[in-house]
């Protein structure tokens, strides 16, 4: 009897993207599988008019979807490895964790072709605490305003005339085709990622051998070192979209550097560490990049 696996996801256009992605991967892999999509709405896409940081976090994302794995209607859920918490409940496991796309942030703007080029008091939108911490940071000129919905929900927003620019995750508009939205790719060197940004995760009941079994072509060990290096430096610092922290970790010649910040939202203040270490020893550097980050004063930014 041929294979049937059911895909829990998200129904917005990007999580139908990424959904149908797997599902293309699988039954290339899988020959005479039936793979089906279970199409779900979450918290997450009902509540738009408060900021995720305060209506419990990007948890809010994943619930319904985790529920549906342990009813046993669906077997997979595919999520954007940034919206899943820190800390998965002992029940589920990140069975795979796929090549990731470009990690970076990007600009979208009609009407300035930069960041840079953006006049004072400009408005530019963003969903995000890290990316606000890093405008203040860099852009202090700028008018920051919050916006929510998926990609196109935003994109109109922009159109209309609410904001000048976005910034947004380069790797939702290329996968959605949209990569001639982008003005501007922004350098890690001054916008440093979400943890796990850009990078797919396969969510399934821990226990669940066969699913496990199924998705395992689909895992790229550099990609989920990386990642787990970079969700290591968000759980020993809180581990929630609360806390405006980036992490982002690069592989090359089996060495792994992984750099970080955290810092205050309002003010635009941070600190940062670069760490440096064996692929092997993600938790280790990350736990070495947390310690010095709390060193150089992280938590009483987080405070204040």
């Amino acid at each position: 009897m041929a294979a049937h696996w059911i895909i829990a996801t998200r129904e917005s256009p990007l999580a139908l993207w990424q959904a149908e992605h797997v599902q293309a991967r699988l039954c290339e892999l899988h020959a005479g599988a039936r793979v089906d999509l279970l199409g779900m709405t979450t918290r997450g896409d009902q509540i738009l008019d408060r900021a995720l940081s305060k209506v419990g976090g990007k948890g809010l994302f994943i619930k319904e979807l985790e529920v549906a794995l342990l009813e046993g209607r669906a077997h997979l859920a595919v999520h954007s490895l940034k919206d899943v918490p820190m800390d998965l409940a002992p029940e589920f496991r990140l069975a795979a964790v796929m090549r990731r796309e470009d990690p970076r942030d990007c600009f979208v703007s009609a009407r300035h072709a930069s960041l840079d080029a953006m006049p004072s008091g400009a408005r530019v939108g963003t969903s995000s605490l890290r990316r606000e911490l890093m405008l203040r940071a860099h852009y202090p000129h700028l008018d920051i305003q919050p916006v929510r919905g998926n990609v196109g929900t935003r994109l109109a927003k922009l159109d209309r005339g609410d904001f000048d620019a976005l910034l947004m995750a380069a790797a939702g508009l290329k996968r959605l085709g949209l990569a001639q939205r982008i003005r501007q790719i922004l350098p890690t060197a001054t916008f440093l990622p979400a943890p796990g940004q850009g990078a797919l995760g396969i969510e399934i009941v821990a226990g669940n051998d066969a699913a496990a079994e199924a998705v395992a072509p689909l895992e790229h060990a550099a990609t989920r070192a990386a990642a787990m290096a970079e969700r290591a430096v968000s759980r020993g610092l809180g581990g929630s979209c609360e806390v405006p922290l980036a992490a982002y970790a690069e592989i090359e010649g089996g060495e792994l550097r992984l750099r970080a910040l955290v810092g205050n939202h309002r003010s635009g203040e941070f600190v940062a560490v670069d760490a440096q270490g064996a692929m092997g020893d993600g938790e280790a550097i990350a736990a070495r990049a947390v310690a010095e980050l709390k060193a150089r004063g992280a938590l009483n930014l987080l405070a204040t």
